[in-house]
């Protein structure tokens, strides 16, 4: 999909609008400027050419700017760190050196942007398929162009619409397949780099030292959604915290903790 500026937009509005008026043009009682039929004739077919140069120009610009991206050097590049026993797939091997050429820590929140960005499967391997749905969409066939893109991987974070869908999409994407749920330690890492590092959460390292000491061994995906919508709307000191609201038990229960070990020996 071509992306067109809002100045490209005013331009072509601007042209249209002198397209327009040079083949259906003003009543000459109506006009400010003229001089004659055959000057406001000559002058129409000029803006008329003009506007159809424009138009020629806007969309082969348009074209030439899609057609950077090469799919051929997309496949070429992927190749570079295709498993050796498998070329259909990058694994955690090929992902490790991957964020060495461009700079980026595996851990870096913005690997899991660019997983969803792929829609990936499975943590620690990108499919063929996976790697150009990505680099396609994001106009990448090189390391210095998704270099480029970096940042702007990390701003999407800052979306909130955004950062909801990836933090729904880390659940299925670090879970272990066939399972429905998250490993605790898994969880706990997940959580800390989307809630601490990304977004944080005051409260987090009390939810986290609430869930060492309980007895969940697991989390799953109605928790885990319900998990990010309390750090958005519940305050440090639950002053809005309503217990007959239809939280989680899990939610309940740090609350009930969380009053006892930290509110009551802050008063």
């Amino acid at each position: 999909m071509v992306n067109i500026s809002n100045q490209e937009v005013v331009e072509f509005i601007s042209v249209f609008s002198y397209s327009h008026y040079s083949i259906h043009p003003m009543p000459k009682d109506k006009r400010k400027f003229y001089e004659s039929d055959s000057d406001d004739k000559y002058s129409s077919s000029k803006k008329l050419k003009s506007s159809n140069m424009f138009f020629s120009n806007f969309y082969r610009r348009k074209d030439s700017d899609a057609s950077n991206f090469s799919q051929k050097k997309c496949i070429s590049l992927f190749n570079e760190y295709a498993s050796k026993e498998d070329k259909s797939i990058i694994d955690p091997n090929g992902i490790q050196q991957f964020c060495n050429d461009i700079n980026v820590h595996i851990e870096d929140p913005v690997m899991l942007v660019l997983s969803y960005k792929m829609d990936c499967k499975q943590m620690g391997f990108f499919t063929l398929k996976e790697w150009l749905t990505g680099l396609s969409e994001l106009q990448c066939d090189s390391l210095n162009k998704i270099k480029s893109k970096i940042e702007f991987l990390r701003q999407l974070l800052n979306d909130p619409a955004t950062f909801k869908s990836i933090y729904r999409y880390s659940f299925a994407w670090t879970k272990e397949p066939n399972q429905k749920f998250l490993e605790m330690n898994t969880a706990k890492a997940l959580l800390k780099l989307l809630l601490f590092e990304v977004n944080k959460w005051p409260m987090f390292h009390y939810f986290i030292e609430f869930l060492s000491q309980s007895n969940y061994t697991y989390i799953n995906l109605d928790q885990w959604c319900n998990i990010l919508e309390f750090s958005k709307t519940i305050g440090p000191d639950l002053a809005n915290y309503d217990e007959d609201s239809a939280w989680p038990i899990m939610l309940d229960e740090f609350c009930s903790w969380y009053k006892l070990n930290v509110l009551q020996n802050e008063q």
